[in-house]
C-alpha cells in the first residue's frame, strides 16, 4: 500500500512581486499607500501597505491591485487604517493600457451615467470583452469596480462633510439609498451614520448644492507650482487665481459649476469647495481635479530618477514634489495649446479671454455674472469672429473645432497616446509640439519633452542644460521615464527669470 503525502505548500516569498510587496508593508512605507490592497483571509479584512496592525503571516496575505478585488474576495475595509483614505494608485495615470483608461473613466463616474455599454464605446470595445479583460487584470469587473468607487466617494463625503445622508448617496453616484446602506455595510461593516461617526471633525455645507471636502495627494507635493502655473494662464472672468487659491467656472454633465480649490498648509492636500448644479458631478469633479494638480503621482520616485542627473538635481531639490499640471477639460485645453502656438503666456492670455468674453455662456453664482470658456461648437461657430492673427491658425482652430463638436476628433484622458498623437497630426496645421502637449496634459503623458518650445529651451540654458533641441533631446534620455517631469523644471526655470 502507497502512503499519500501532502503537497509542500509553496513559500509565497518565493515570488519575488510578492515580497517586494510584503517588505513594504512590514516596513508600514505610506509611500506604497493606494499602489496596492494588502488582503488578510485569517482576518477577512484588507488594509493600506502602512496599517500599523500587527503584521499577518505570508501564507495569509494576497495583494490585490485594487479595493474592488479585494471586496470580490470577500474581504472589509480595514476599520483602524481606512485603506481607501490615500491618494489613487499613479498606475492609472502612467499606464495607456485598457485596464488604466478604463480606471480613468470609472473615476469619472461614467458607469454611473452610461453603465457598462456606455463605457466599453467610450474604449472601443465590447461589454464582455471589457469585463474579461478587467477581471483578468484588476480581479473585477467594470461594476465591481464602479461600486468600489463609489463606496469610496461615500466614505470620504461621509467623513470629511456634514451632508445629509440622503446627498451623500446621490453625490456618490448610487442610484438609492437602500444601495447605498447595503454597500455602506458589505464594504465597511458599519451604518452610514456608523462611519459618519468615526469622524473627528465634519465641514459645514453653507447651502445645497455647495460641497467641500479634501482631497489627499501623495508626498511630496508642490501645489503652488500648480497655482503659479494656472495664475500664468488665468483667463478673466473665467478664473480666478492666487498664490495658493483658483477659482473658476467648469461645464460639468450635469451643468455648470463653480470651483475654488485651495492648498492646505503643511499637509499633502487639496480644498476643494463647489457649487455643482447636480451632486452627480461630484465624482467627475474630483477626479479632474486630481488630474489637474496630478495628486496621485508617485513624487519620491520621480524626484529620485530627475535628481540623479548633477545639472537637473538643483532644481529637484528647490522644488520637491513638483507636478505636471493636468486638465478639467480636455476640449478647453486644445484650444489654448492652438491659440498658444508659437506665441507667448501674455499673448495667449489676451487672445483666450477676449474668446472667451464674445463666445463663453453666461453664468450666475454669488450673485456675480460670470462666464463659461465657450464650446467646441461655439467656436465653431463663431470663431472667426472673434479670433486673431495667422488665417492658417485659425482655419486649423476652427477645423479642430468642428471635428471635436461632431466627435470625429476624441481628445479625452480615455485616449490611447499613439493614437490621439495619430489623429492629431493627421489635421493640418497641428504639429509635434501641440500633439506632444495635450498628450501631457490630457492623457497625463509621462515621458514627454518638447524639446521645440523655445521657453523650455530657454530654461534649459539657464539650468546649464543645452539650448539647442537635438543636444538638448539626447541630454534628456536619461531622464526616461519622467521626461514629462523635467519638462515643468526646464518651464519652471524659464518663468523664474
Amino acid at each position: 500500500m502507497t502512503t499519500m503525502t501532502a503537497e509542500p505548500i509553496a513559500d509565497p516569498l518565493a515570488d519575488p512581486a510578492f515580497a517586494e510587496r510584503y517588505r513594504a508593508m512590514l516596513a508600514r512605507d505610506d509611500r506604497f499607500d493606494g499602489w496596492f490592497i494588502t488582503g488578510v483571509h485569517s482576518t477577512g479584512i484588507y488594509c493600506r501597505p502602512s496599517c500599523p496592525a500587527a503584521p499577518p503571516k505570508p501564507a495569509n496575505v494576497t495583494f490585490y491591485r485594487t479595493a474592488a478585488a479585494a471586496h470580490e474576495a470577500g474581504l472589509r475595509a480595514c476599520k483602524r487604517c481606512l485603506p481607501d483614505a490615500v491618494p489613487g494608485s499613479p498606475e492609472w495615470d502612467l499606464g495607456d493600457d485598457l485596464a488604466a483608461r478604463a480606471m480613468r473613466l470609472i473615476a469619472d463616474g461614467v458607469v454611473e451615467r452610461q453603465g457598462v455599454p456606455g463605457l466599453a464605446a467610450r474604449l472601443g470595445y465590447t461589454p464582455r470583452h471589457l469585463t474579461r479583460v478587467l477581471a483578468a487584470e484588476l480581479g473585477a469587473g467594470p461594476l465591481a469596480l464602479a461600486r468600489a468607487h463609489r463606496a469610496q466617494t461615500a466614505r470620504a463625503l461621509l467623513t470629511s462633510t456634514s451632508m445629509r445622508v440622503s446627498d451623500v448617496a446621490f453625490a456618490s453616484g448610487f442610484g438609492s439609498i437602500r444601495q447605498f446602506n447595503d454597500t455602506i455595510r458589505a464594504v465597511y461593516e458599519r451604518s452610514p451614520l456608523e462611519l459618519r461617526a468615526t469622524a473627528r471633525r465634519a465641514a459645514p455645507v453653507a447651502d445645497a448644492g455647495t460641497v467641500r471636502l479634501r482631497l489627499p495627494a501623495r508626498a511630496p507635493f508642490d501645489a503652488e507650482s500648480v497655482f503659479a502655473w494656472l495664475a500664468d494662464r488665468a483667463l478673466a472672468g473665467v478664473e480666478e487665481a492666487e498664490p495658493t487659491q483658483y477659482e473658476r467656472t467648469l461645464a460639468l454633465p450635469a451643468g455648470p459649476a463653480l470651483v475654488r480649490l485651495a492648498a492646505v498648509p503643511d499637509s499633502p492636500a487639496l480644498d476643494v469647495e463647489a457649487r455643482l448644479a447636480s451632486l452627480t458631478d461630484l465624482a467627475p469633479l474630483v477626479a479632474r481635479v486630481r488630474r489637474l494638480f496630478d495628486l496621485d503621482a508617485d513624487a519620491t520616485a520621480i524626484d529620485a530618477a530627475l535628481a540623479a542627473d548633477p545639472v537637473l538635481a538643483p532644481s529637484v531639490a528647490a522644488a520637491p514634489g513638483l507636478r505636471m499640471p493636468g486638465t478639467l477639460d480636455p476640449h478647453e485645453l486644445v484650444v489654448r495649446a492652438l491659440v498658444g502656438q508659437q506665441v507667448s503666456v501674455a499673448s495667449a492670455r489676451t487672445a483666450l479671454t477676449r474668446l472667451a468674453a464674445e463666445l463663453g455662456e453666461r453664468v450666475e453664482f454669488d450673485g456675480r455674472t460670470r462666464t463659461l470658456f465657450p464650446t467646441p461648437e461655439a467656436i465653431a461657430e463663431r470663431g472667426t469672429e472673434v479670433l486673431r492673427g495667422p488665417a492658417a491658425r485659425i482655419r486649423t482652430i476652427i477645423d479642430v473645432c468642428t471635428r471635436l463638436a461632431s466627435g470625429e476628433l476624441v481628445v479625452a484622458s480615455e485616449c490611447e497616446r499613439a493614437q490621439l498623437r495619430a489623429d492629431l497630426l493627421a489635421i493640418p496645421g497641428i504639429g509635434p509640439w501641440t500633439a506632444g502637449y495635450l498628450a501631457m496634459r490630457v492623457t497625463r503623458e509621462p515621458d514627454e519633452l518638447l524639446v521645440s518650445d523655445l521657453a523650455l529651451r530657454n530654461g534649459a540654458v539657464r539650468l546649464g542644460l543645452p539650448g539647442e533641441a537635438k543636444a538638448l533631446a539626447a541630454h534628456g534620455e536619461r531622464w526616461a521615464p519622467w521626461r514629462s517631469y523635467a519638462s515643468m523644471h526646464l518651464w519652471r526655470a524659464a518663468a523664474s527669470a
